[in-house]
């Protein structure tokens, strides 16, 4: 059976998968704090979620006004984030690295994620996650990520890799996040059949965009590109663009 993904921006990503449909990190503005779009979030964001999976708790995952748009939705969270939602009337579920829990016939799967999750004044020691979507195919979605050893074969006959290559500024700022150097060595670990650079080209600070988009917007896919063609030559690429879709199937 096939499936399908939109990559909405940054990490945000609808996978469809065996009558599912699921999506990720959801950041569904076209203006976050001091933060502006490159493009405009599709009407169509959003529509029809089966459930949201939020990787770690930092503002540009974990969206509190996005998630409202999605108040009917179940919310499946790294464990410590769930009282900050209930408070808000949201449907949580916390869970921990490897645990597992069933959406029709489609499995996910919580795994590591090397990236401070927390989010002051709230819990900050929680852990930031990453998913795995098992059914008639095999998805990863990685959140915000560093390299980490259990990477290497993390998901056996990966058929799609949903990984982070760049932020929102010039630089990845401070913590554990991958560039698309690193992000190329993950690639070469994971062994996916195909990759799709996530966390890039969506969102650039004000100030830095007064006569149009800067250059970090756009630079790293390329780049990515590149690194992959080096590190990992048979995976297959597919950059998106924001609301663009793709098939696969295994």
């Amino acid at each position: 059976m096939a499936g399908a993904l939109r990559w909405i921006g940054h990490a945000t990503v609808q996978i469809d998968l065996d009558g599912v449909r699921l999506l990720t990190d959801p950041l569904l503005r076209n203006r976050v704090a001091h933060l502006r779009r490159a493009g405009r979030v599709g009407r169509v964001a959003g529509e029809d979620v089966d459930v949201v999976l939020l990787s770690h708790g930092h503002l540009d995952h974990l969206d509190l006004p996005s998630l409202r748009v999605l108040a009917a939705v179940p919310i499946v969270v790294p464990r410590g984030l769930g009282a900050m939602l209930r408070r808000r009337g949201l449907t949580v579920t916390e869970v921990d690295e490897g645990d597992e829990l069933r959406f029709g016939a489609v499995t996910v799967r919580a795994v590591e994620a090397n990236h401070e999750g927390g989010r002051p004044p709230f819990p900050s020691d929680v852990s930031a996650l990453g998913f795995v979507v098992e059914g008639s195919s095999r998805v990863y979605f990685a959140g915000d990520t560093d390299l980490f050893d259990a990477m290497d074969g993390l998901v056996p006959e990966l058929d799609v890799a949903l990984l982070p290559i760049w932020g929102w500024g010039p630089s990845l700022g401070r913590g554990a996040h991958m560039d698309p150097a690193r992000a190329a060595e993950a690639v070469r670990r994971l062994r996916p059949r195909i990759v799709v650079p996530i966390h890039w080209g969506t969102y650039f600070p004000l100030h830095l965009g007064l006569r149009g988009a800067p250059a970090f917007v756009t630079a790293p896919a390329a780049r990515f590109v590149r690194a992959v063609a080096e590190a990992a030559p048979d995976v297959e690429v597919r950059v998106l663009a924001q609301g663009e879709e793709m098939a696969f199937s295994r």
